[in-house]
């Protein structure tokens, strides 16, 4: 299991990171709660590439669950409750999008009109926050990113990839992210743009990873029986650095690469955006 980052999103992130140049967007960032626990550094690296393509970004130090979990497993009232008080912290008319980089808070976070339903206080509100909340795959490519200029073989993949002057990516869907959001072919020309990167087809790349949620930690079995056939579609390609967009799926990959002792190195695609970047 991936250790715990030494510090997290607070205190790694200006509570307002202006824009790179010129400013063409002011978005804020969901931090989220194992994505901030475990994976501080991708919110890094999201915070990075956004400000880098012209947006300045708010990143509030204090931020609520997004109540996802609640939900799934039937706790209404409390997944209410955080629901009304991300609206308030990031009232939508005040932000041009608000991002998150994590597949499974995302499908929650875009529903919370349904969530809120009835509700005479928050129910519209909950209709603009829905249109506001966007997936950072999903945003950069409305946007546009910027290409990073580094033409130089990418080492992403390590020592095989400095020999062969490419890296071998391969793209695992998070199941909240491809079937919840139906977010297929940005995260792929996200990974495409970057140079020096050889894309690899995963098959059965929506298949899900056994991670879903807590399941491996309710079915165990299942759970892992979905992750070695994962594991075995993940060998078959070669690929040297697995990426996928949402923490559950980091997890579990890395976990499953331990387990049969693979030099494989598993990554947020916005991560790799992000080291491209400073390679310039």
């Amino acid at each position: 299991t991936p250790d715990i980052q030494p510090a997290l999103s607070a205190d790694l992130i200006a509570p307002v990171t202006p824009a790179r140049g010129t400013r063409r967007y002011r978005v804020a960032m969901l931090t989220g709660c194992a994505q901030d626990l475990i994976f501080s550094d991708v919110n890094v690296d999201t915070v990075e590439v956004l400000a880098r393509n012209g947006c300045e970004v708010i990143t509030p130090p204090e931020q609520s669950c997004c109540g996802s979990l609640h939900a799934h497993n039937g706790e209404w009232e409390l997944a209410q409750r955080l629901a009304r008080r991300n609206i308030d912290q990031f009232p939508p008319d005040q932000f041009d999008a608000i991002i998150t980089n994590a597949g499974g808070c995302g499908s929650h976070l875009k529903h919370y009109a349904a969530l809120l339903k009835g509700d005479l206080v928050y129910e519209q509100r909950a209709h603009a926050w829905d249109k506001k909340v966007k997936d950072i795959h999903e945003w950069l490519a409305q946007i546009g990113i910027e290409p990073p200029k580094s033409s130089s073989p990418s080492p992403l993949g390590g020592e095989r990839a400095e020999v062969r002057g490419e890296t071998l990516i391969t793209y695992h869907e998070s199941c909240h992210l491809c079937h919840g959001q139906k977010i297929t072919a940005q995260p792929r020309a996200l990974l495409k743009a970057i140079p020096g990167v050889k894309l690899v087809e995963l098959p059965e790349s929506n298949w899900c990873c056994g991670s879903a949620g807590i399941y491996n930690l309710t079915q165990p079995e299942m759970a892992n029986q979905l992750l070695e056939r994962k594991m075995k579609h993940i060998r078959s390609t070669g690929a040297e650095v697995i990426a996928t967009g949402n923490p559950g799926c980091l997890l579990q990959i890395v976990n499953g690469a331990k387990a049969e002792g693979l030099n494989l190195r598993t990554a947020h695609p916005v991560t790799l955006l992000a080291e491209a970047y400073r390679k310039e």
